[in-house]
């Protein structure tokens, strides 16, 4: 019979990886008639499946309090140790509560266990599945020993209890092969290789009525080249790599356009981009104000448009990063088929390069080799089609539905024993 998952973390909400990958897996998972149910301290799920306990939220005044007193030294208060656990019992109590009213079969802790931005609730999921037994998959995205903010902490004992525990009715799954070397190495458990995925077997939609005007809105005319860095402004993004490939392009139309704001991360880095871009000649747009998780219309009547109504648009996509747990924007333009500049960080090397997908690399620095590769992408219109199907069937082989799908089968079968009769 099909199963009950209750996903569980601390926000489902927005476009962040947790929030996207894990709506993937509830979708893959009804392929076989699973039904997905939803724990967070912040959600956009439908209330009729969800519980949100806002002490489950990183942004919850009780976090924000413990994290002030664990992070950057090695000794904590023992008023600290006792709110940590208070907090951890109540969360556990409303994760009992979640599981009964749902039915959960299976729980999902979707980076819960992994980052330890809300240590309470990490410490509760632990907890739970240690008295109940229920089986469990662990969806961890990032490690804490992959943030430097996390190196020097006073709380290592749960770190090692929790962030993730060794538990034999969990089974982990990570999402690049680094991860899975480190969790090997550091905590001794197996995982799973569950990269990404993308619905590759739907197409691409196209511009509608509503965003045919997007070039118009975004103060573009109809004949500049349009290039999209489809990224937050945060420094591993790289985005000055972006703005000196449009300097050497030497194109008077070319324009980068970056689609979402700096956030919580602070606005040194947009203005050294805004310096660099006069230095070098570059116009550069952004318009993380008039981009949004859905269609809606902002205070002034002005349309806001979703990252996927910018693509269809784009002649160009820059993703010049310089770290990345996987890279959803890859998969993204090359769903909708557009050439691609990127930079090899260190997943991309050692996961994606080796799939063969014919991208243009950059190495840390603009070669002229990569400005003549982009010129040709954009000037020829055979050779950009070419290269674009090529990437599409890799991308569709490596990183589809089906892909998470055999991946979700087998790990369920593992745990339960129940296996779905295949389409």
């Amino acid at each position: 019979m099909p199963k009950n998952f209750g996903f569980v973390s601390t926000r489902f909400a927005g476009t962040d990886g947790v929030s996207l990958e894990s709506a993937k897996w509830a979708e893959v998972l009804w392929d076989d008639r699973h039904v997905s149910y939803w724990y967070s301290g912040q959600s956009d799920r439908a209330p009729g499946v969800s519980l949100c306990v806002p002490e489950a939220h990183f942004n919850h005044p009780e976090s924000v309090w413990i994290n002030e007193r664990i992070w950057g030294r090695t000794r904590r208060p023992r008023l600290v140790s006792h709110r940590i656990r208070e907090v951890a019992d109540y969360l556990k109590g409303t994760l009992y509560q979640f599981v009964t009213e749902f039915g959960i079969d299976v729980l999902v802790p979707e980076n819960a266990l992994t980052i330890p931005m809300n240590v309470p609730l990490g410490v509760a999921i632990t907890e739970f599945l240690a008295e109940t037994g229920m089986p469990a998959i662990a969806h961890h995205h990032d490690f804490y020993w992959e943030r430097t903010r996390f190196s020097v902490s006073a709380i290592q004992d749960y770190l090692d209890m929790a962030f993730p525990p060794r538990l034999p009715n969990l089974a982990h799954t990570v999402i690049n092969a680094a991860a899975q070397q480190q969790l090997s190495l550091r905590k001794g458990v197996g995982s799973l290789l569950v990269p990404n995925v993308f619905d590759f077997e739907k197409e691409a939609p196209q511009p509608d009525a509503y965003s045919a005007d997007v070039r118009k809105e975004i103060g573009l005319e109809e004949d500049d080249l349009f290039i999209l860095q489809p990224t937050r402004i945060v420094p591993r993004k790289g985005i000055e790599h972006a703005i000196k490939l449009v300097s050497r392009l030497k194109r008077d139309k070319a324009k980068l356009v970056i689609s979402h704001d700096a956030g919580d991360e602070g606005y040194e880095y947009k203005h050294m981009l805004e310096e660099f871009a006069r230095e070098e000649g570059v116009d550069i747009r952004f318009i993380g104000d008039r981009v949004s998780e859905v269609r809606q219309l902002d205070a002034e009547g002005r349309k806001l448009y979703t990252l996927w109504d910018l693509y269809p648009h784009a002649d160009l996509v820059t993703y010049p990063s310089t770290y990345e747990g996987f890279g959803n924007a890859l998969l993204e333009a090359l769903y909708f088929r557009k050439p691609v500049v990127i930079n090899r960080y260190s997943i991309f090397i050692e996961d994606i390069e080796p799939k063969g997908f014919k991208l243009a690399v950059i190495d840390g620095f603009i070669t002229t080799e990569v400005v003549r590769m982009v010129r040709r992408l954009l000037e020829d219109k055979a050779f950009r089609a070419e290269i674009a199907d090529h990437n599409f069937k890799v991308a569709k082989r490596y990183y589809s539905y089906a892909v998470l799908r055999r991946s979700l089968r087998t790990l369920i079968t593992n745990l339960t024993g129940w296996s779905p009769k295949t389409r």
